[in-house]
């Protein structure tokens, strides 16, 4: 492994939805071993970019590179068995069934099944209160604990790269360093992760890169710390565009 080098890169990329172009020619490179956190106003194309280097929209022109190889439209299940995971935003658990069980639905996706136990006994170790909670049903777990069930069966596929959309959103203060704790420590371990959070400036001070995406295209690629100290985010936050005036949104971020 090769912190610093790019994993996945979208070269000018451009998709959308129907006749609705939102991606407009975005290029950016993804550091391996690391958070990046990307961030720009409603409709600037940000949960589009997710859903097209999974695979779920396709890529009208331009290309997706994952380690070193062109994935572009890929099946999202083509990319879970190249590494890639994609946790979208707002609960995506089975409320009736256990936690047990929503953990091994994820674990369908493993190409090799006999695999499912080693992975399940990993992920339970590496989340005690998964283990403790096991028989019980995922809808009495706290948003929180929810959350880290989510992300719980993304990393049972054991990827190289987790695309997480909000991964805050209605959690506690509390519950939220949490997850972030638990982000940095798998990225310590050489997991990749890029992720689109609301709370941009708390994510930033947890990431080591972030992305700045305006009408579809980048238009900052740097270190966290300096997008933090760049006075023109404070306006992008405020509703300002970087170059003076954002575009009309779609209303599709």
């Amino acid at each position: 492994m090769q912190t610093g080098e790019s994993q996945l890169t979208l070269d000018r990329v451009v998709a959308g939805y129907g006749k609705m172009t939102i991606l407009n020619g975005t290029s950016a490179s993804i550091r391996r071993a690391a958070i990046t956190t990307v961030i720009g106003p409603n409709g600037a194309g940000k949960s589009t970019m997710f859903k097209t280097v999974f695979g779920l929209l396709p890529v009208r022109s331009g290309t997706v590179t994952f380690d070193g190889r062109d994935v572009t439209n890929f099946s999202p299940r083509r990319l879970l068995d190249a590494g890639m995971v994609y946790i979208p935003q707002g609960r995506n658990i089975f409320p009736e069934l256990s936690v047990r069980h929503n953990l091994e639905l994820g674990g369908v996706a493993l190409s090799h099944q006999s695999a499912l136990p080693g992975r399940l006994a990993d992920i339970m170790q590496r989340f005690p209160m998964l283990k403790e909670k096991a028989d019980r049903q995922a809808s009495t777990l706290s948003g929180g604990q929810q959350k880290i069930l989510e992300v719980a069966r993304g990393l049972l596929l054991d990827p190289k790269l987790v695309l997480i959309d909000e991964p805050s959103i209605g959690l506690s203060p509390l519950m939220v360093q949490e997850v972030f704790s638990i982000m940095k420590g798998l990225r310590d371990q050489g997991v990749t992760f890029l992720l689109i959070e609301q709370n941009a400036k708390q994510t930033l001070q947890i990431s080591d890169y972030g992305l700045v995406l305006e009408q579809g295209q980048t238009r900052i690629e740097a270190s966290a710390a300096e997008i933090l100290g760049d006075p023109r985010i404070a306006q992008l936050f405020l509703g300002g565009g970087l170059s003076g005036g954002l575009a009309q949104s779609e209303q599709v971020a």
